[in-house]
């Protein structure tokens, strides 16, 4: 079974209006509130990272889901499950890293309790006062898709891990992700009207599909446009690296006002997603994509 399954299964027991983007927006308090957890093994490797770079990471991947709902960054709460082994050093290090991924962020609670690995949740918390809060249901036809920074760069700095490597620009793209705060700020302060938006925490792909599932139409993109760093082209699967690699943290968004935006594509009547390529135009499905994903419940690093 599928992450995304879960999911479905959840939202057929809860019947809940709050499940489907990455943040629950909460009108009546003004805010939206996000959840994310880190498994040993499964997300990260102790031998791949550091303490604080594992700190860095589990504050911005959070921050990230806020800024994709378009709202303001405020609060965050950190949970700890840690084995008898870890160090006060470690822990030092961990908050060290948390407190400076926030920045103006603050870090306001949590819990630590013992386990046989590293677990660590997260809690985010952002303010949507002056914002126009963004869903995965809200892309229209017409709407130009915008992208913020390069992809495929984090996905390059695992594949560099996995054979042995540690040190490059792509592996610290991979292990200190940043969130695209102004970028979030810029769309939900000057879009008038509905818009959809989503990080590529699970990859360009994922989120472009994951929108026009919702939103029941076609994202039409051209490879072409998509920001990629040129350097990522010495990986011989670098198409796919760039189009499925996740954890880029970078924002996909639906806008009808694409000035100064990165324009890469095109909401248009239909399903699923088309990639222009130089050569051929190809239709993807749901289910294509989803085949091509990460999935947690069966793959380990």
């Amino acid at each position: 079974m599928k992450e995304k399954e879960f999911i479905q299964t959840i939202q057929s027991v809860l019947k809940s209006e709050y499940i489907g983007d990455d943040c629950a927006f909460l009108k009546d308090l003004s805010i939206v509130v996000t959840q994310d957890s880190l498994v040993e093994d499964v997300h990260f490797k102790m031998d791949f990272t550091t303490p604080y770079k594992l700190g860095w990471k589990s504050a911005m991947v959070n921050i990230s889901d806020v800024c994709a709902s378009g709202a303001k960054p405020v609060y965050l709460t950190a949970a700890l499950s840690l084995p008898k082994s870890i160090s006060n050093e470690f822990v030092e290090e961990f908050y060290k890293g948390m407190k400076d991924a926030c920045g103006e962020v603050k870090i306001v609670g949590g819990d630590i309790t013992g386990s046989d690995k590293i677990f660590i949740s997260i809690t985010a918390i952002g303010s949507t006062v002056s914002r126009n809060i963004s869903s995965r249901k809200n892309a229209k036809i017409g709407q130009k898709i915008v992208v913020s920074g390069v992809h495929g760069s984090s996905a390059a700095g695992l594949c560099e891990l996995l054979k042995g490597k540690r040190n490059s620009k792509f592996i610290e793209k991979h292990l200190m992700p940043r969130a695209k705060i102004k970028f979030s700020e810029k769309i939900s302060m000057t879009e008038q009207n509905a818009y959809a938006m989503m990080d590529t925490s699970d990859g360009l792909m994922d989120a472009l599909s994951q929108i026009a599932e919702a939103s029941g139409v076609m994202a039409e993109v051209d490879f072409s446009k998509i920001p990629y760093d040129k350097d990522i082209e010495q990986f011989e699967n670098y198409k796919e690296l760039i189009l499925y690699g996740g954890e880029d943290y970078e924002l996909v968004a639906t806008v009808d006002n694409p000035m100064g935006f990165v324009v890469i594509g095109e909401i248009k009547a239909g399903s699923g997603v088309v990639i222009n390529y130089p050569q051929e135009s190809v239709h993807y499905s749901k289910s294509d994509i989803e085949n091509r994903l990460y999935n947690h419940f069966k793959e380990k690093m």
